[in-house]
């Protein structure tokens, strides 16, 4: 369905929302679940909506929006290895009890020049403001070196994503973003969450749930390893088993 299509079967939902004595946002996303298949290469989500101004009247100073996509948390061991003889071997390490498994975040204008410090670190607004609970560490020198590295990893791996000034807002009250889903994302609940953002403040916030999960063969392969782990377990190996001795008569006649 089209972003035009969508906004016109909102338009009911939008008379009503008006006479609220705050602004209000009414988002949606253009896919509320993605599947995952063996040829997945990852996707681009639409994030649009609306923005509802207390009796239509828009401010005389636009707002600002920003949106983000959060996927589940996970615990994460980082490990920093250093050459000692010559050989590779695990240093210090570093434990992070809940850093995002995935986090985009775009903005319709630079993410310092919307919100102060303090309002984008109680809302982690942007990668380096992340809340990531490390468990493990006392020296903050070290702290962050390891959230610095931890940060650097996922964004090359096209996890952690930051696009500012991309949110493109319409005649004040439509809005649309565009945020990459990489390869590389865990199954799970995700949230995409907008703020609309007037005079350095949030003003409105809503949220929309986006379930990723695994089709086909994957969805099969996944559902055996939880439900049924021994059985799983057999057959993984009795495939392991076939394989090798299939290789190996192979290998013997040539």
């Amino acid at each position: 369905m089209s972003l035009r299509a969508r906004l016109t079967l909102l338009s009911p939902a939008l008379l009503l929302l008006s006479a609220a004595d705050e602004p209000l946002l009414v988002p949606d996303v253009s896919q509320r679940e993605v599947e995952i298949q063996y040829s997945f290469t990852g996707a681009d989500l639409l994030l649009f909506g609306a923005i509802v101004y207390p009796g239509g009247k828009q401010p005389k100073k636009p707002a600002d929006i920003l949106v983000v996509l959060k996927g589940p948390d996970q615990s994460i061991i980082m490990r920093e290895k250093q050459k000692v003889a010559g050989i590779w071997v695990n240093a210090d390490t570093a434990r992070f009890r809940s850093a995002p498994s995935f986090y985009a975040i775009a903005s319709s204008r630079p993410i310092d020049e919307v919100v102060d410090e303090r309002t984008a670190a109680i809302y982690e607004m942007g990668v380096d403001k992340l809340q990531l609970s490390p468990s493990s560490l006392n020296d903050s020198a070290e702290l962050d070196r390891f959230q610095a590295g931890l940060i650097d990893l996922r964004e090359r791996a096209g996890l952690y994503v930051e696009r500012p000034g991309t949110v493109e807002i319409t005649q004040g009250v439509l809005y649309r973003a565009r945020l990459p889903l990489s390869a590389r994302v865990i199954v799970g609940d995700y949230t995409a969450e907008t703020f609309l953002v007037q005079d350095g403040r949030v003003v409105a916030a809503a949220v929309r749930d986006i379930t990723i999960r695994k089709s086909g063969f994957e969805r099969f392969m996944a559902v055996a390893a939880e439900q049924w782990p021994f059985l799983y377990g057999l057959t993984a190996i009795a495939l392991a088993v076939g394989m090798g001795w299939t290789a190996g008569a192979v290998a013997r006649r040539f």
